[in-house]
């Protein structure tokens, strides 16, 4: 703000302050709208003091008396910590994964740095999955804890003004006191994509691997039902002894295809470290005919991590939702041929009408 702006706010914030004065002598407004009116200078008797005598008005506007109490801003402690839940999409091609690492871009990194922009120092962001370099998300989870008081709406707005293009805010909403997005997590969904196509499709190099030639996919979804049930599976976690639990329930597993896309979902309660990856990578190999079909089951029994396949590319890995015990995952029938996963840019099959074969009285058309 210049100084004739300054100096016109004063003069304005005198002119209150005096009408005050003067309706308190018992004056009506004729004799305050008729009285003199001071011009400020810097050096103008009096202003020294009215600064130092200028007090915020209880109401929130203006001067008040040299008296009256100063209002005083609600302290950190006195508004205390909220949790906000987001829910995150983001294109994880420029990233090194989710968490902060240091001198390296991260999905963890660019919210933080966003939030703390806007709503202080003091503001802690948690995600439910940890994902890796390289994979993508549709529907991450994330806790963001902040003293500051803005409305959901306004955070995830605030947020999406200061993010990257290649990470958004869908939706932001209040949360129970403590809630923590990685624990309280009842479960993952996660999609992996592949272009079985004879040739890598462009639009797609960002988001699927490419495996070309034959691919039986009944082969496939045969290996993969088999992971199905309440399973160890360190044999396709990436460091063996990694997680002390390596015990994952996998609630369902679904393969599907359009065209030269083939869609694997799998959900479960909680995954190891690259353990969708692992699978894809041994399932592919069976779908080739590379190994037989049980030779899966046999790797889950071994418990040992060389035997499995290999690891599939992160980029084709999409977390697509995280399940609470307060907020289940939207079912939807992906089981049948014609349906086709939630894949980036929501595309889906459609199964087409049967033909029709003839009008109300049974005459063809």
């Amino acid at each position: 703000m210049d100084r004739g702006a300054q100096r016109r706010a004063l003069r304005e914030r005198l002119g209150r302050l005096r009408a005050a004065a003067l309706r308190a002598q018992g004056l009506g407004a004729p004799d305050v709208a008729g009285a003199p009116r001071c011009r400020l200078t810097p050096g103008t008797p009096g202003v020294e003091r009215l600064h130092r005598h200028r007090t915020l008005s209880p109401r929130g506007g203006g001067l008040a008396h040299p008296g009256a109490r100063p209002r005083v801003a609600p302290s950190s402690a006195a508004i205390g910590t909220r949790t906000v839940r987001l829910v995150l999409a983001y294109d994880g091609t420029d990233f090194r994964g989710w968490q902060v690492q240091p001198d390296a871009p991260t999905v963890q990194g660019a919210v933080l740095e966003a939030a703390r922009r806007f709503l202080g120092a003091d503001a802690r962001v948690t995600g439910a999955s940890r994902t890796d370099a390289g994979v993508h998300a549709l529907r991450q989870t994330a806790s963001l804890s902040t003293q500051a008081t803005l409305a959901p709406a306004a955070v995830q707005a605030a947020l999406n003004a200061a993010l990257p293009p290649s990470v958004r805010v869908l939706d932001a909403r209040e949360a129970p006191p403590g809630f923590d997005a990685r624990r309280a997590a009842a479960g993952k969904r996660y999609l992996y994509l592949l272009d079985n196509g004879p040739v890598a499709a462009p639009l797609l190099r960002r988001f699927a691997w490419h495996v070309p030639g034959a691919l039986d996919l009944d082969a496939v979804r045969g290996a993969l039902a088999a992971m199905r049930g309440r399973h160890d599976f360190g044999a396709f976690c990436a460091a063996p002894g990694r997680d002390a639990d390596p015990v994952c329930h996998v609630q369902a597993v679904h393969v599907l295809r359009r065209r030269a896309l083939v869609a694997v979902l799998i959900s479960a309660d909680r995954f190891l470290h690259h353990m969708v990856r692992n699978l894809v990578g041994s399932a592919v190999d069976v779908g080739r005919g590379a190994r037989p079909a049980e030779w899966m089951t046999q790797v889950l029994a071994a418990r040992d991590r060389k035997l499995a396949g290999p690891t599939a590319p992160a980029h084709g890995l999409v977390l697509i939702r995280v399940r609470y015990p307060d907020a289940p995952f939207e079912e939807r029938r992906v089981g049948r041929a014609g349906d086709v996963a939630r894949a980036p840019g929501r595309c889906r099959a459609r199964t087409p009408p049967p033909p029709r074969t003839g009008g109300p009285t049974g005459d063809p058309r």
